[in-house]
């Protein structure tokens, strides 16, 4: 499988990015997606996560209210909404598949994903 990411650049406080994580080599049916940021000299971390089985998604409080996760298991890519940008949202975000994924929800713990994009570098600037 492999898994892309598209869609970050440069934005200022307040606005807006959306992400998109496109796997090729699996469908989409039975999977869950999580989403994870890196800034510099910090731990990884989740985003959210989606899981294809029951369109749950789950928002860490850090970002719930801003952001939103949503599936197109037709076009094999989940989308990472961000809104109200905030300089703090800076970091490399990276989405991850898990598959076979037949759970109802999905996990926020990076080690539960096998396989990783390239990550997609975002910077909230004015």
């Amino acid at each position: 499988a492999q898994v892309v990411e598209s869609g970050g650049g440069l934005v200022e406080p307040g606005g807006s990015l959306r992400l998109s994580c496109a796997v090729s080599g699996f469908t989409l049916d039975y999977y869950a997606i999580g989403w994870f940021l890196q800034a510099p000299v910090q731990l990884r971390e989740g985003v959210g996560c989606i899981s294809g089985r029951a369109s749950f998604a789950h928002l860490p409080d850090s970002v719930k209210g801003r952001f939103t996760i949503s599936g197109d298991n037709a076009e094999n890519t989940v989308y990472l909404q961000m809104d109200s940008l905030k300089p703090e949202d800076t970091a490399v975000y990276s989405c991850a598949l898990r598959y076979p994924w037949y759970g109802y929800d999905c996990s926020d713990e990076a080690s539960e994903y096998s396989y990783w994009g390239q990550g997609t570098q975002v910077t909230v600037s004015s």
